[in-house]
């Protein structure tokens, strides 16, 4: 048998940030290094971020990542790091003779590179190019063609990258016939609902077909809607987890492989698509390994928190912003939304607005002071009353043109003090209302970033729930009033007004969206499986009208399996109804 110690940085790399990225390979490998690692590897895409979208597509970008890798190499070397080898992702361009290539433009490559002794040993660009979801890299990449193999010690070390382990065929077919010891596959894998489950699964199958152990190694942290939630893991060849990454925490995951020697003579001739690289042939000293310990997973509703947090940390974050500003009302929206921002930054640096109307009740306005309080929020109360009525005496509005004029008028608060201040205004609503369209634009959909944009209003209230819960559980004083969660929402812009006025209930409202919208069933099918006629024909008219408006919204943390935004594409223009089929 032969040992190695693998030590997989599960980080969070910034879009664009060359000399901040590298700096972070640089310390993370120094720690892998005093961790007494053999090979250390980095996420996909870690020097350039990711993902880098139409970056990839300007010569300068390139250029820049292929100097930093290099330089990367080098300065591992001079920090006395250079024998210790390093994978890592980058953005390349094809090699000369590819024969796809037109001469007049550059092909970008998604790639990971070994670094060692000062040197960009070898090279493996990304074979299998998502082109669905929130991803669009057959657009952007070339695919490449061969599996790269390196031998550290006595052990041979496949690698390849995120969407090669999800396709059948390809490098992970040919890691078996390489003599491959060790699959290393680097991720920049998205979060959504119930994934960590579908990528262990994934990881075990793929492990048993290429008949060796397997390392999945995951970026983490938020980039504009998406957030990254590391969740790294090894798996042997049978399928026994031997190491699993914390979620949504930076992490080096260290563990000890007792593996097969190399049996495979580099010389003697290897299979079509494979390049060997020889790093060292000086087998590892046989050593106690360290024990690792497995942590906790979350559970559903506390991973959905967790990766609205972090999505919104970073987004705040990697902006330059250092406070966020959001309207308050005593609502279950905007209290949520809250509660996650001071958990994100810090309720010191949440400006919480409350902008009664002559509308607001005052357990409303209660339930806002008290949740300011809870949260050490910089707490304002900025009364909208007088200038609506100073609009309305200059413009006579009614009915739901008045209604919406108080939303806008609160929203111009909003952005006033954020010009004047420097803070992100957040915007409160939900999935659920962003699909029948129920939110004012320009009113309560204002705002630089959306951090429940993808939560249906059912889980709203989840959410609600978990994060009083888990204070309880630290043994502290939960966060969101009791009152907030069990009162009827209201959007509070005429007397007595309810959601439940205009929409159905939002268990049957949620139910009838998710196959609606999420799995693109046809409102036949619905009415076949038994919702009411009146309530699909409602619900599907409401959704196919409010295009327009979700199109001006503002990015959101992406949490389901198909979020408004990259993951769906409809025509603002169209006269399909579904009524008609």
């Amino acid at each position: 048998m032969a040992q190695m110690r693998l030590a997989l940085a599960q980080v969070n790399a910034t879009v664009g940030d060359l000399p901040g990225n590298t700096r972070a390979v640089r310390d993370w490998t120094a720690r892998a290094r005093t961790e007494g690692a053999h090979l250390v590897a980095f996420p996909e895409m870690m020097v350039t971020g990711y993902p880098v979208e139409d970056l990839a597509l300007r010569r300068s970008f390139v250029d820049a990542s292929r100097a930093a890798v290099e330089q990367l190499a080098r300065d591992l070397a001079a920090d006395g790091l250079g024998d210790l080898p390093v994978v890592v992702g980058y953005l390349d361009r094809v090699p000369e003779g590819y024969s796809d290539s037109d001469p007049g433009r550059d092909l970008p490559q998604n790639c990971a590179a070994v670094l060692h002794q000062g040197q960009v040993r070898a090279r493996y660009a990304k074979h299998h190019l998502p082109n669905y979801g929130v991803f669009d890299e057959a657009r952007i990449f070339a695919p490449g063609r061969d599996l790269t193999v390196v031998r550290v010690g006595d052990i041979d070390v496949a690698i390849a990258i995120c969407e090669d382990l999800w396709q059948e065929g390809g490098p992970v077919s040919l890691t078996r016939d390489a003599g491959a010891e060790l699959l290393l596959v680097i991720n920049g894998s998205p979060y959504e609902q119930d994934k960590d489950d579908t990528r262990l699964e994934l990881a075990s199958r793929r492990a048993a077909q290429a008949g060796c152990t397997l390392a999945y190694l995951n970026l983490v942290g938020g980039q504009d809607d998406l957030v990254f939630d590391g969740d790294s893991v090894v798996v042997s060849a049978t399928g026994q987890v031997l190491a699993r990454g914390r979620q949504f925490e930076e992490q080096l995951l260290v563990v000890d492989l007792d593996l097969e020697e190399s049996t495979v003579d580099p010389l003697a001739g290897l299979p079509a698509g494979v390049q060997h690289v020889v790093l060292s042939e000086t087998p590892v000293e046989p050593y106690e390994p360290a024990p690792v310990s497995l942590p906790p997973r979350l559970d559903p509703v506390g991973e959905v928190y967790h990766a609205l947090t972090l999505g919104l940390r970073d987004y705040v974050r990697k902006n330059g912003f250092r406070s966020v500003l959001l309207g308050v009302s005593g609502g279950i929206d905007s209290t949520l939304v809250a509660t996650i921002a001071a958990d994100a930054i810090g309720g010191e640096n949440v400006v919480g607005v409350s902008n009664p109307s002559k509308y607001s009740s005052q357990h409303s306005r209660d339930d806002a002071a008290e949740l300011a309080a809870n949260l050490g929020l910089d707490y304002r109360v900025i009364p909208i009353e007088p200038m609506v009525s100073a609009f309305l005496d200059n413009v006579k509005l009614s009915g739901v043109a008045e209604e919406n004029l108080q939303a806008r008028v609160r929203a111009l608060v909003w952005m006033g003090l954020s010009n004047q201040e420097g803070h992100l205004v957040l915007a409160n609503s939900n999935k659920s209302e962003l699909s029948v369209g129920y939110s004012t634009i320009y009113g309560d959909s204002v705002g630089g970033f959306a951090p429940i944009k993808d939560v249906p209003k059912t889980l709203v209230w989840e959410l609600a729930r978990w994060r009083n819960a888990e204070a309880l559980r630290r043994g502290e004083k939960p966060p969101i009033p009791e009152n907030t969660i069990t009162k009827a929402p209201s959007a509070e812009l005429r007397p007595g007004q309810v959601d439940q006025d205009s929409l159905p209930p939002y268990d049957l409202l949620d139910a009838i969206l998710d196959r609606y919208v999420e799995g693109a069933e046809g409102r036949a099918q619905l009415i076949a499986d038994g919702y009411p006629t009146e309530v699909v024909d409602k619900v599907v008219s409401l959704v196919d009208r409010a295009e327009w408006k979700r199109r001006q919204f503002a990015p959101g943390t992406k949490i389901t399996a198909l979020a408004f935004g990259r993951d769906r594409r409809l025509p603002i223009t169209s006269r399909w109804r579904e009524q008609d089929s």
